[in-house]
């Protein structure tokens, strides 16, 4: 499937990383991306029941202008939101790919996950109703999980996703 991918200023940097430059410190992000999940599992417990069978399922989170993937697991009993480089992706269940900001977006509602679809700018592989099933539980969510977490980081948490969506903005206008 073909990506219309955005640039958004932070993905634009890191992909203009020169080829020698070493490689992402995934090992900064994992403590972060495991408080996120954690978090937001604390604060939704009844999304799991929307995964149904699927709760153990491995999705890995792609976004196509960054330098990682996310691996996510969302068993309440042993959850995992996890960096990985692009060439250390273990076998997975479903695969979920888009620009940074169009799965941040997604995520927190402000994006029709049909219409990106459609238009080709979301790609989904492997165990379609695995991602339905997570979709749902997303959607059960009444707050946003993007200020669920832009709170757990306070006023530079909130500032960069006020940033992010800024970009957002300026992106759709253009």
């Amino acid at each position: 499937m073909q990506h219309t991918e955005s640039k958004p200023a932070i993905a634009g940097f890191l992909q203009r990383r020169p080829r020698w430059a070493p490689p992402a410190p995934l090992f900064l992000l994992q403590p972060v991306l495991r408080r996120i999940v954690h978090r937001i599992a604390e604060n939704n417990p009844d999304m799991f029941g929307r995964l149904g069978p699927h709760y153990r399922a491995v999705f890995v989170i792609d976004p196509v202008n960054l330098p990682f993937v996310m691996l996510l697991r969302p068993d309440p009993d042993d959850l995992m939101l996890v960096a990985r480089r692009r060439n250390e992706i273990p076998e997975q269940d479903a695969r979920i790919s888009g620009s940074f900001l169009d799965l941040l977006m997604l995520v927190d509602g402000d994006l029709d996950g049909d219409a990106l679809f459609f238009s080709r700018n979301l790609t989904i592989t492997g165990n379609t109703e695995a991602v339905v099933c997570l979709r749902n539980a997303l959607d059960d969510i009444d707050n946003s999980i993007a200020e669920e977490v832009a709170d757990m980081f306070g006023r530079p948490g909130h500032a960069a996703l006020r940033a992010l969506r800024r970009i957002n903005e300026k992106q759709e206008t253009q």
